[in-house]
């Protein structure tokens, strides 16, 4: 069954700020077996340069489907959640996510097109400060397995 391509362009934002915390750099620093210092450590971060601890360069995937995941929810647009896999994830970055960051998020449908017997979705997310300020955007690729039929 393929996806409601009327989908395309509609645009979801988070309810809520999220609010980046040393913690959960940290946490996520460990889950994916990342050691370095400036992810754990603010004086090593400032030693580096930054002004706190910095996330690692794929931690926005932790808050940035939470926009769009309004949009993959909605039984209009047709998801099977059940046979979603993730198929490709990029940032783009303006500056580095630091501890402390409040950041709000905007995700767009850019593309719903067929592969062979998958569907895949394509969502491009805008993050900013509460003020605006760009910080990076991310592109994520989801794909929903076709049937055994």
């Amino acid at each position: 069954m393929a996806l409601n391509r009327d989908f395309v362009g509609r645009t979801y934002a988070a309810a809520q700020p999220y609010e980046v915390s040393r913690v959960k750099i940290r946490e996520f620093a460990a889950a994916i077996g990342d050691n370095n210092p400036i992810y754990r450590d603010k004086s090593a971060a400032q030693a580096a340069g930054h002004p706190d601890v910095v996330a690692p360069p794929t931690f926005p995937i932790v808050f940035s489907l939470q926009s769009g995941g309004e949009a993959l929810a909605d039984p209009d647009l047709g998801l099977n959640l059940a046979m979603v896999v993730h198929g490709e994830q990029r940032f783009e970055y303006a500056r580095p996510i630091y501890a402390g960051d409040e950041l709000v998020t905007r995700s767009t449908i850019t593309d719903i097109h067929s592969a062979g017997r998958n569907e895949l979705l394509t969502l491009r997310s805008e993050i900013t400060t509460l003020a605006g300020e760009p910080v990076c955007t991310t592109y994520n690729t989801i794909v929903e397995r076709g049937g055994a039929g």
